[in-house]
């Protein structure tokens, strides 16, 4: 026991962590921090369990702007705050698995080679995930790592609603398929709601994951069956930034008759749509409801308009609801966004309870009134601890 458990979140212009210890029960908090800006300013901070901030600072300004000096910087703080505690592993989010990975792995050369095939998949994401496996096993090579996978949990989903209607051929050839994301967030859900809810744990549960990236999933027993992304993480609800599902042909138009190119169309669907395209204001929810402008309205309504839609989509794949989830950062502490979902579903046996809605907690807990059918909740999401925990397994902790 007190060994230490390193999480490495890497994203395209950050990076971020986590350091637990490890105890006779779940692994406890002890730091977490990012380097963000790498490519433009960059900055590193850390805060400690109780959100005390411990390192606010600029990178040197000579120093290379790249992920692999950022990665050191950052591993050079954590090694001088273990306190003479041993690094037993460390934990890699990594946002696509393909059909190799349905599972968290131990890594080593053939699982980093194998990894490399799924950069295809998700050239925007793959490359920032595997890179600092890769420093990492040089820098210490005796330290396991160990990968965790954003699609393996939705690979439970039944055959067809992982499927697209196109020819077999060319969808199993380019592995074009229904992957889903945010599946660590779905998988820590799942794992602590026996605590909090049997029924619906046993039963059938709606997740709402809100943040600046949004999708929803229907889980059976705690599996999923059904998720709102797919092959990407742009299908689905519209997001911060992010188009969400649109027509298809859409994208042929904006070819065809503006004579965009890919890489102009990219940046539209996924850096100038969504909340922000919509209102033309922010992606950030509370910008938008701090906003005057009618659009900035419009935006929330038209968020709240899309995630009622899905419920009722994902109850028909489940047959039924028993609860509904509202997790991540806007699910969590967006409490007006969570009245405009639930005040159209109560036909499902939704009623919200205004006044335990409107209460701050960093609790789970129930929103919904006694004679509601549906049982509702706000369950913080915890991703890292899910690595955590499956990096202790992998290593036989």
């Amino acid at each position: 026991m007190n060994d230490l458990i390193l999480i490495i979140n890497a994203g395209s212009s950050s990076i971020k962590f986590s350091l637990f210890i490890q105890t006779a029960a779940d692994p406890a908090l002890l730091y977490k921090g990012q380097v963000e800006g790498i490519y433009v300013d960059p900055q590193f901070s850390a805060k400690n369990a109780a959100g005390d901030k411990l390192a606010d600072e600029k990178l040197p300004a000579d120093a290379p702007r790249n992920h692999d000096y950022a990665l050191r910087y950052l591993l050079n703080w954590v090694q001088a705050h273990t306190e003479g505690r041993k690094l037993a592993v460390i934990g890699h989010r990594v946002v696509h698995g393909g059909t190799a990975f349905t599972k968290p792995v131990k890594v080593d050369a053939s699982v980093l080679a194998e990894l490399d095939t799924t950069i295809p998949l998700a050239p925007l994401h793959a490359p920032h995930n595997i890179g600092p496996m890769k420093t990492l096993a040089g820098l210490l090579p005796d330290v396991p790592q160990v990968a965790c996978f954003d699609t393996a949990f939705h690979r439970t989903q039944p055959e067809i609603n992982q499927l697209y209607a196109l020819p077999v051929e060319l969808a199993e050839r380019e592995g074009i398929r229904r992957w889903g994301f945010h599946g660590l967030s779905y998988e820590y859900i799942s794992s602590v709601l026996p605590d909090i809810d049997a029924r619906a744990a046993s039963g059938r549960t709606v997740v709402c994951h809100l943040g600046n990236g949004a999708s929803m999933a229907a889980l059976h027993k705690g599996l999923c069956v059904l998720t709102t992304m797919g092959f990407t993480a742009l299908e689905g609800l519209p997001m911060g930034t992010r188009t969400g599902t649109i027509d298809p042909a859409i994208v042929l138009h904006l070819m065809t008759h503006l004579k965009m190119n890919a890489a102009e169309i990219e940046s539209l669907l996924y850096k100038e749509s969504g909340l922000l395209g919509l209102s033309g204001v922010s992606s950030d929810m509370r910008e938008l409801h701090a906003s005057s402008e009618p659009r900035a309205r419009l935006a929330v309504e038209y968020f709240a308009n899309r995630i009622v839609q899905q419920v009722g989509s994902l109850a028909a794949a489940l047959q039924g609801v028993d609860a509904l989830v509202f997790t991540a950062g806007i699910g969590e502490n967006d409490d007006d966004l969570r009245r405009l979902v639930c005040a159209p579903l109560q036909w499902l046996g939704v009623h919200l309870d205004e006044a335990a809605n409107k209460v701050r907690s960093g609790e789970p807990r129930r929103i919904s009134t006694p004679q509601s059918t549906v049982a509702v909740y706000v369950i913080p999401t915890n991703e890292e601890l899910m690595i955590a925990r499956h990096a202790l397994r992998c290593i036989g902790a």
